[in-house]
């Protein structure tokens, strides 16, 4: 069949850039008694949300509104922008396809960070962007690297995220308004913000709505527990937000996630709750792993990464016998950063299983 594909596409491996852990309990027949590997929220959507959810659910025989209006409506006054600087996707990841759609030719320069985010990756390959990855500069990304590496190439496109996935870093909002400062003329910043409901104060930059160069990414997937329902928002000038009209599934929202999301926003309450459970259940989280004899490092998001102190294989190996024990955890992909694993943040219950089986993991991985 790959005689009907284009000679690039044709050329692409068949993967993607994560197993999910259905497919990892099909793979084992190893149920899972511990979600903690997609940095989804276990504490769940506002109860008004769900509410939403379901009413809509009985108008799912209509097709959402393709404009997005009343979503883009309560995301700029919550932005304090205008509509037309909002455009509204499914997920980041939905809208990460869409930038490099508008703005990659084949062999297009890009740069991102070398174990950073790996969707990215996975949407410059598939429109043929030629791809630079800088290393980070011990467990951050490096954002003078990248806009050094990007007026080296003449790369027309930067990914960044802060806080940072994998290893739940960030920088402060001053060095991220200094990084947008100096960027070349030619370049257009993806700043990826999908932690930033649940970063300490003083991480989100003030760039002007109106700037140019620059893409911020939303998402509803993580402190508003939306994940399910692929829901993520671009804010930008209103050329490239409208810009994404040309490209995008105009029907691609449904009635349901629309809902479920613009309630979500007007509960503001639900999401300060989400955020002071996110406090406790990192320090809980972190104790669990100094119990251990493992070394958590600093966290602005809704998990934790964990140096476990030797290489990567020993990495995969704990990861591999947290998973025999029904333990879903992820890990980095390079290294160095492969010496650790990822643990997503959960309920009292969900980390009492950890604790369990995280001792037991260890000795086996030796």
């Amino acid at each position: 069949m790959s005689r009907f594909l284009t000679p690039h596409a044709a050329g692409l491996p068949s993967t993607v850039p994560f197993t999910g852990p259905e497919a990892l309990e099909r793979r084992t027949g190893v149920a899972f008694r511990a979600r903690l590997g997609a940095n989804e929220s276990l504490f769940g959507p506002s109860p008004m949300a769900v509410s939403a959810m379901e009413e809509a659910a009985t108008g799912a025989w209509m097709y959402g509104d393709p404009e997005n209006h009343d979503l883009k409506q309560a995301l700029a006054a919550h932005h304090r922008v205008t509509p037309a600087h909002i455009a509204v996707g499914p997920g980041i990841d939905g809208l990460l396809g869409l930038v490099c759609r508008l703005v990659l030719e084949p062999g297009t320069p890009v740069v991102t960070s070398l174990g950073a985010y790996p969707t990215f990756n996975f949407h410059v390959a598939g429109y043929g962007g030629a791809l630079t990855r800088l290393p980070y500069r011990g467990d951050h990304e490096d954002p003078e690297a990248l806009v050094s590496m990007a007026k080296s190439l003449g790369a027309k496109l930067v990914y960044f995220a802060n806080p940072d996935n994998p290893m739940g870093s960030h920088h402060p909002a001053s060095v991220v308004e200094e990084m947008v400062a100096n960027l070349p003329d030619h370049t257009l910043l993806i700043l990826d913000e999908a932690y930033a409901d649940l970063a300490p104060p003083g991480t989100v930059p003030t760039i002007a709505p109106d700037h140019p160069q620059v893409i911020r990414l939303r998402t509803f997937s993580k402190g508003y527990g939306l994940a399910g329902a692929r829901v993520g928002y671009a804010v930008t000038n209103p050329e490239l937000a409208l810009a994404f009209d040309k490209v995008r599934d105009h029907f691609g929202m449904s009635r349901v996630s629309q809902a479920g999301a613009l309630a979500a926003l007007h509960d503001q309450d639900w999401l300060e709750h989400v955020q002071n459970q996110t406090l406790r259940a990192r320090m809980r989280l972190s104790s669990i792993a100094e119990a251990n004899g493992l070394r958590p490092l600093p966290s602005a998001t809704n998990f934790v990464t964990i140096d476990c102190g030797r290489d990567g294989d020993y990495a995969r190996m704990l990861l591999t016998e947290l998973g025999k024990l029904g333990v879903f955890i992820r890990m980095p992909g390079v290294a160095p950063l492969d010496r650790c694993i990822r643990i997503s943040l959960g309920d009292d219950q969900t980390l009492d299983r950890l604790a369990e089986s995280l001792p037991e993991a260890i000795k086996a991985a030796g």
